[in-house]
């Protein structure tokens, strides 16, 4: 991956001294995942442009990651985007490369740290499964023109349409300092998938970091919670801090409510289908309809829906969601009927996310393969979240005993390495793209209490037609 910073400034030597980095030298500096190269493209008395390409060895990554990694081969551990997209590997490496400029250190030339300059930024490629509209309400309120280029799949195959990934330019007058900020802390917020344990000194990063500009950033909530991978006691310390006054009330509200992990995986869910832009999702397996809840109230879903085997259950639904009291044009926008995940239904087809929360656990493993068919061959949707509880997080829970599952009905509970292990094979047979994430907070060992895998389809746009 390669990032250039370029400006008009004169005289160029001010930006030099800014970066510390000679422009006659060509350097190199050894960092945990690979190499991190800062040379000039471009140098004069008019213009300077410098630029750090990173060089990721991720097969060398791959097989150094205990914990995800080291128990098994899978292929998209070594053949991956990692080495090419912006991502938290380079918000590192600008740490690591570029640390004076980004806290603002400048011994020869202090003057000028704080001095706007005329600044464009380029980065080649850009994960944003959000589309435009995720990079712009990051970038925009800071003040920067955006020239977004959406990159195809394939660019043999123009017919296979775009993939969620966009070369990008960015202009703003301001101090180099900030634009590095910005960098650090908005890349990691776009990928949403860190290579690090995320503790809490990310908390002081972001703090630091993003002073003098996240605290009036429209979306600081949003930026805050993916920054921090949604862990709750960690967002919400960032966000006291940020608001100060707003202190007292917050830390009120957490001595009457201790965070739910039902609330997170809600939340999260939310956040997902509001990032990524969809417009129709099915909640598959509603049960009691506390998710359906929450997503009525997202005023982009345009079309809701509701599968439940139980009809029982779903009658239950209806009444604790007030379905029968909502008006026509909502009931039209809510669509609740019975189903089983195990059989053929066409009626998922007509959404475009579909979204499993503590369901596949309820299961016998001999009914995955079906369920496995109906949601990811024949439902054809473009985006499926799957939340599931994480078996190593169990010896954390005082009165659960040895061996034993959380509920009396799961069928089974699978470690991390099996649900990704799973989640592989899937993203593999059906064509599928696969990140996840720990649901509330990580111990350092076992994990969250909680995993999610989010599916992104790779299928051709004509493909839902043609099915």
């Amino acid at each position: 991956m390669i990032v250039t910073i370029s400006t008009t400034h004169q005289p160029t030597s001010d930006f030099t001294y800014l970066l510390h980095k000679h422009p006659d030298r060509f350097q190199t500096k050894d960092i945990s995942f690979g190499k991190a190269h800062v040379f000039y493209p471009a140098f004069s008395e008019k213009e300077a442009t410098m630029a750090l390409l990173l060089d990721i060895n991720a097969v060398d990554l791959s097989r150094r990651t205990q914990q995800n990694y080291a128990q098994s081969f899978q292929l998209d551990h070594y053949v991956n985007t990692r080495p090419y997209v912006s991502s938290s590997f380079l918000s590192t490496a600008l740490s690591k490369v570029l640390g004076s400029a980004l806290n603002g250190t400048c011994k020869d030339r202090p003057e000028i740290v704080h001095k706007a300059l005329p600044l464009v930024v380029r980065l080649d490629t850009l994960s944003a499964k959000g589309g435009e509209a995720q990079i712009r309400r990051l970038f925009e309120p800071l003040g920067y023109e955006l020239q977004l280029t959406p990159l195809p799949l394939d660019e043999q195959f123009p017919e296979w349409g775009l993939s969620t990934f966009y070369s990008l330019e960015l202009k703003n007058t301001l101090p180099l300092q900030q634009l590095l900020q910005h960098l650090f802390v908005l890349l990691p917020v776009l990928d949403n998938n860190k290579h690090y344990f995320v503790n809490e000194s990310e908390i002081e990063k972001l703090l630091s970091k993003g002073e003098n500009w996240l605290d009036t950033h429209p979306e600081k909530e949003y930026i805050t919670k993916r920054y921090l991978k949604y862990k709750k006691s960690y967002y919400q310390k960032a966000l006291t801090e940020l608001n100060p006054e707003e202190s007292a009330s917050i830390k009120n509200a957490e001595k009457e409510k201790l965070p739910s992990l039902h609330d997170q995986r809600h939340e999260m869910v939310a956040d997902e289908l509001k990032t990524r832009g969809i417009k129709s999702v099915i909640d598959l397996g509603c049960g009691s309809g506390k998710l359906l809840r929450h997503l009525i109230k997202m005023p982009q879903l345009e079309k809701i829906g509701g599968l439940e085997v139980s009809f029982r259950e779903l009658e239950a639904t209806k009444k604790r969601i007030y379905y029968e009291n909502m008006s026509p044009k909502s009931q039209e926008r809510l669509q609740l009927f019975q189903g089983a995940l195990t059989y053929k239904d066409e009626r998922i087809q007509s959404y475009e996310a579909g979204v499993l929360v503590e369901v596949i656990e309820h299961l016998d493993p001999s009914r995955l393969e079906a369920l496995e068919t109906v949601v990811f061959e024949y439902g054809n949707l473009s985006t499926i979240i799957i939340t599931t509880p994480n078996r190593e997080y169990n010896v954390l829970f005082e009165n659960l005993p040895q061996d034993k599952f959380r509920h009396p009905d799961h069928r089974f509970e699978w470690t991390r390495k099996e649900f990704q292990d799973w989640g592989n094979t899937l993203a593999q047979k059906f064509d599928y793209e696969v990140d996840y994430q720990a649901i509330g907070e990580e111990h350092p060992l076992h994990g969250g209490p909680s995993q999610v895998a989010i599916f992104t389809k790779n299928a051709k746009p004509q493909a839902k037609q043609n099915k």
